[in-house]
């Protein structure tokens, strides 16, 4: 059967629909490009916030329309949204044939298979999510990077994250298994890889002899087609002293250092039941700095959050402009279900909420664009993505990650995706950077 996997969310999500492709052509079906051509479509769902949610259901309901216009026989929803609400998407998207939460690959095969309708959710137990134990994976795009998932679950109780209650407990994944993947990648070119999870800094604690993220580091690094290593989702309380080291010093593994800190008034770090403060934040913005001169700190923030005042805002307005952040992103705060956050009275008005963003990332973007200015006549190393049409390739350097930071547009010629190459810079675009590439 002709099948689409569709890919919503976070790139932890999109490694679990290349996990379901590679499931589902294990079965004998084949993959299509086109959703227009698919016999059976799946969508892989998010759920962590109110615009996720929302892009989830307008995909399941756009795609449905193709039972009376396309090829398409069978809709199933699967991933977080499909793991908590998979009852009430059943009940309310009459053409949705099933739903299958978190790791059911050989369920939604078996569905497949059988043009299955199911009218109750497949889901489960976390715990026991044997696909963390890779057997296969569909890598169909080329690009030289690749997101690797390390782990899943999250151990924390952030009062503001639905995380825990959707994906479980932390897991991490056995160090064999993230190898065997590590060793694919490379092999089908990949010179980047991305670890990904809730809280990298807590991997291998529940693994026989503990490993810590170093010995995993160390693993990855002798990979010879591996250039760079790239680690995200660093528990801002849980970074210690030794990894902060590894990551500033000279090996594969970037000094870049991605730390969700959320907010920086201690209050409301105390509200949303983050395991730091104020002063605790800053020394470990100290202690980065002085180990790692070229250190890039990446990090996000939550505007709106239950009860922050005007002057708790500008105290993240202040703490902003202090430490000038190399990249940075907001959100605005969503009202998620069976949190302790959602559940309180002080809400502040979405208005507010949406006023206070757009003057967060102004603020960004005035200190993102200085940033860039400074770059214009140094040269950078570069890694080449894509070619467009007009033979300018979009790379990045060694401070961006894809998806979420800038870009470099390098004129010149000879382009191939994967070449790493130097670039001079010559002018900005925004958040963006535009260069040549030097001989040789």
């Amino acid at each position: 059967m002709r099948f689409f996997v569709c890919k919503l969310g976070c790139p932890k999500n999109d490694v679990d629909a290349e996990y379901i492709t590679a499931r589902l052509m294990a079965s004998g079906h084949e993959p299509v490009e086109n959703p227009e051509e698919a016999e059976s479509i799946i969508v892989n769902t998010c759920g962590f916030i109110l615009p996720a949610k929302e892009e989830s259901i307008g995909e399941l309901l756009r795609l449905a329309q193709l039972k009376g216009t396309g090829s398409l026989k069978t809709l199933y929803a699967s991933g977080c949204f499909a793991q908590r609400y998979g009852d009430e998407l059943l009940r309310e998207i009459p053409e949705l044939d099933g739903a299958f939460g978190l790791g059911a690959l050989d369920s939604i095969a078996d569905a497949v298979t059988n043009a299955s309708r199911l009218r109750k959710p497949v889901r489960v137990e976390s715990r026991h999510l044997e696909y963390l134990d890779w057997k296969e994976r569909a890598v169909s795009d080329d690009y030289p990077y690749a997101y690797l998932k390390i782990s899943d679950g999250c151990n924390r109780a952030c009062s503001f994250c639905a995380i825990p209650a959707i994906r479980g407990r932390f897991r991490s994944r056995p160090l064999e298994s993230i190898l065997r993947e590590a060793e694919l990648l490379a092999q089908r070119g990949k010179k980047e890889l991305i670890l990904v999870s809730q809280e990298a800094t807590l991997w291998g604690f529940d693994l026989p002899g503990r490993p810590c993220m170093i010995t995993l580091l160390q693993e990855l690094e002798r990979i010879e087609r591996v250039r760079w290593i790239r680690l995200m989702y660093l528990y801002p309380s849980m970074l210690t002293e030794e990894l902060i080291d590894y990551l500033g010093a000279d090996n594969k593994t970037l000094d870049y250092f991605d730390l969700p800190l959320q907010h920086c008034n201690s209050e409301i770090l105390s509200s949303m039941g983050r395991k730091t403060d104020r002063p605790g934040i800053e020394r470990l913005l100290r202690l980065i700095r002085s180990k790692s001169q070229n250190a890039t700190i990446r990090t996000v923030f939550i505007v709106g959050f239950p009860g922050e005042t005007e002057r708790q805002f500008d105290e993240l307005k202040d703490f902003i402009q202090e430490h000038l952040f190399e990249r940075m992103g907001a959100f605005a705060y969503s009202r998620e279900d069976g949190t302790p956050a959602g559940q309180r009275p002080d809400q502040i008005p979405e208005e507010v909420i949406f006023e206070r963003l757009d003057e967060l990332m102004c603020l960004q973007h005035d200190i993102a664009l200085d940033r860039n200015n400074s770059l214009i006549g140094t040269t950078q190393e570069v890694i080449i993505d894509a070619i467009g049409s007009d033979g300018v390739a979009l790379g990045r350097t060694r401070c961006d990650c894809p998806d979420i930071d800038q870009e470099v547009f390098v004129h010149g010629n000879g382009f191939q995706a994967g070449q790493f190459c130097s670039v001079r810079i010559e002018a900005v675009d925004e958040y963006d950077l535009i260069g040549t590439r030097l001989a040789g």
